[in-house]
């Protein structure tokens, strides 16, 4: 049988490439559902290759173009969250990836939990957003949570059954302002910051790259995870993207996971979990690599890292808090409303400003990001911070 996959994100960098295993895989998964934001035009193309069950558009003005463009087909299309959430819960669906960028992963990867359906978590907002009750959710509902992210995958491949760990060791690639100097980084455009050195992803997401607010997600993420503290977790950078991240056990023995920076294979491989699968990705070929480099991130230079770690540390809503402004600030910068420095002075200073909640249900998850947002914009609006 067919494993029936449903991808939240199809159109963005995660779905675009789950797509490509599921092409390369025929007779092992099937696309059931596709959904996109606002890239209708896209989501169009995949369906007419894919040929899903159905698709859905969030963005409800865009439904009547969707429809009509599928009009052929036997397709059932949808329109709006709610169906977002709905599609998830559809009884022949297996495996949901959660690849939908940002807060607004939250709801529907909720859902699907509910429903016990396995989860490929390519989303780590939201577990940053609301770690705690995921975790207690996906208990509840039996649904197991299978990371994505290349770092969290590599951990999870390097784990052994009955061996507790003593810690685990992030990798970053450091991005594309490893060596700039904080004065340097005071002018760096936006141009630069989507210029990330070794892997392709999405806007966002590479610009939280570039200011290591994408590795501090990484470590909360890591918590819910693994079951591992604060201090348990480790941040390395790796410039050549080869080791996608390690493991250390009590006895001191490191194991480490590599391969050639391609999504494709942590994307398969919870895919295909427990068992591996032949691929045709590219193979490591350690002739060529002539070095492998470390060294301890900047968290003056990179106050995001920082950041996530006292989010962390503080626990409660504060995540939500970091993560709602980290979403204002990064549009901003994009928008060239903010420099690149001025994100992570607006994001501290929305932490401070916000009410910290130490034991927040759902509801206050929605407020905190709600409030979060209209303070961080406040921010935007009032100050000139960073900016010429």
């Amino acid at each position: 049988m067919k494993k029936q996959i449903a991808i939240l994100g199809s159109t963005g960098s995660i779905g675009s490439q789950a797509l490509q295993v599921i092409e390369e895989h025929p007779d092992l998964y099937e696309a059931y559902a596709l959904t996109a934001n606002n890239r209708v035009d896209r989501l169009i193309e995949q369906a007419r290759k894919f040929m899903p069950e159905a698709v859905v558009i969030a963005n409800e003005e865009k439904y009547l173009q969707l429809k009509e463009a599928l009009s052929d087909l036997p397709i059932k299309v949808y329109a709006g969250v709610d169906a977002l959430c709905q599609i998830v819960e559809s009884q022949p669906v297996d495996i949901v990836l959660a690849s939908m960028v940002g807060y607004a992963g939250l709801r529907p990867t909720i859902n699907a939990i509910k429903a016990g359906k396995t989860i490929a978590l390519a989303n780590k907002e939201t577990l940053v957003v609301a770690g705690e009750l995921i975790n207690a959710l996906a208990n509840q509902y039996h649904a197991p949570i299978l990371p994505v992210d290349s770092e969290h995958s590599a951990i999870f491949q390097c784990l052994e059954m009955n061996n507790p760990l003593e810690k685990v060791i992030l990798t970053a690639s450091g991005g594309p302002f490893r060596s700039c100097t904080l004065e340097q980084l005071q002018t760096v455009t936006k141009a630069q910051a989507l210029k990330h050195p070794n892997w392709e992803m999405g806007a966002k997401i590479t610009i939280d790259s570039a200011s290591m607010m994408n590795k501090g997600f990484e470590v909360i993420e890591a918590k819910w995870l693994f079951g591992v503290r604060p201090n348990q977790i480790e941040v390395v950078v790796h410039p050549q993207s080869v080791i996608h991240s390690m493991v250390q056990f009590q006895d001191g023995a490191v194991k480490a996971q590599l391969g050639m920076p391609d999504m494709r294979l942590p994307i398969q491989y919870a895919f295909s979990y427990p068992q591996r699968v032949k691929s045709s990705f590219e193979r490591l070929d350690f002739t060529r690599i002539t070095d492998l480099t470390f060294e301890q991130p900047d968290t003056t230079r990179f106050r995001n890292l920082a950041l996530a770690y006292e989010a962390l540390h503080q626990a409660g809503n504060m995540p939500c808090i970091v993560n709602a402004a980290n979403e204002v600030v990064v549009a901003a910068f994009l928008e060239d409303r903010l420099s690149f420095l001025g994100m992570s002075e607006v994001i501290e200073q929305t932490m401070s400003r916000v009410a910290f909640i130490k034991e927040p249900t759902y509801e206050d998850y929605v407020a905190t990001d709600a409030e979060a947002r209209r303070v961080a914009e406040s921010l935007l609006a009032s100050v000139k911070i960073g900016r010429e």
